[in-house]
């Protein structure tokens, strides 16, 4: 079974306005709601792609509700721990005459230290991890140690496991030794303490990081695809060039896509492949829609992969 683990799940309110105006009203044309949060949207991609999965995370409150609601409607199998916080609630506004995106994230509800160890039990008891995904910010009163402790629980299971977080949360859970982390180029920057200018420092800083304990590296690098440092290969994968709509979600959509091509026993060259094709496709919808099967299987052999010396 492959499982997704978000912490810090979100409801995503998405708005449409013609143009923002400061110091004035502002008329919404129209508005989604979409679950959220980096783990969330890897289930939500994983079962467009006929992937069976299931979620873990913390919910709580009527927006918890709703957000687990939402992923049952569409076929998503949950399994998350109830706290007493309230699901935090992410604004992002489209700006329709700019084509301009703003996103407003909120902090999170505390988590209270017997709710994590909930957390910690369900994780020990989870059956037949195959595949984990661990995603995303830390919700208030979490230590970044939850990280390393879990990635050690499933690693000991004989779980392979996908580590995507920034900051703090990533170096901690770099310690507990995970078989693939995807920073992007910023995050890359900002764990190594320094501007990378180019490839060749690119691919330095990535190669340092798996000195520290991970198998596999895939830097995201926009529209320039994602750079995959493993012991015995590297590589570039390229997209087609695209008209972008949207870039939220593109990343989590990148490792649903990776995750597809492990499960299906692929080399780690193809689950390359599905990675930016998944990613790309996220691109082309507006909103938070993440990406659509179709628009994946097209752009699947459109992906250009070239070795790094």
């Amino acid at each position: 079974m492959i499982y997704t683990i978000t912490l810090n799940p979100a409801m995503d309110r998405t708005l449409w306005i013609e143009k923002i105006r400061t110091d004035d009203s502002n008329r919404i044309k129209r508005e989604q709601r979409y679950a959220g949060g980096k783990g969330i949207d890897v289930s939500r991609v994983l079962t467009t792609l006929g992937t069976v999965n299931k979620a873990l995370g913390f919910v709580g409150g009527f927006a918890g509700e709703e957000l687990e609601g939402r992923l049952l409607n569409e076929g998503i199998a949950c399994d998350f721990v109830r706290i007493s916080g309230e699901t935090r609630t992410n604004i992002v506004v489209n700006e329709t005459s700019t084509g301009h995106q703003t996103v407003f994230n909120a902090k999170g509800p505390e988590i209270k230290p017997y709710e994590l160890m909930q957390m910690i039990h369900k994780v020990e008891k989870v059956e037949s991890p195959e595949i984990v995904a661990i995603s995303g910010s830390l919700p208030p009163g979490v230590n970044p140690e939850i990280y390393r402790k879990v990635i050690e629980i499933f690693r000991g299971r004989g779980s392979k496991v996908i580590l995507d977080t920034d900051g703090d949360a990533l170096k901690t859970g770099l310690n507990g030794l995970p078989d693939v982390i995807k920073p992007n180029i910023h995050e890359l920057e900002r764990l190594t303490g320094r501007k990378l200018h180019g490839r060749e420092e690119t691919v330095a800083a990535a190669k340092a990081l798996r000195r520290q304990g991970a198998d596999t590296v895939l830097v995201s690098m926009g529209a320039e695809g994602i750079l995959m440092i493993a012991e015995k290969e590297q590589y570039l994968a390229s997209p087609p060039k695209v008209r972008v709509e949207n870039t939220i979600g593109a990343g989590d959509s990148a490792i649903a896509g990776f995750i597809y091509g492990l499960s299906r026993g692929e080399p780690l060259r193809t689950a390359l492949v599905y990675a930016v094709a998944a990613g790309t496709a996220t691109t082309l919808k507006p909103g938070t829609a993440l990406c659509r099967r179709e628009d994946f299987l097209r752009l699947v052999p459109k992906i250009a992969v070239t070795p790094i010396e």
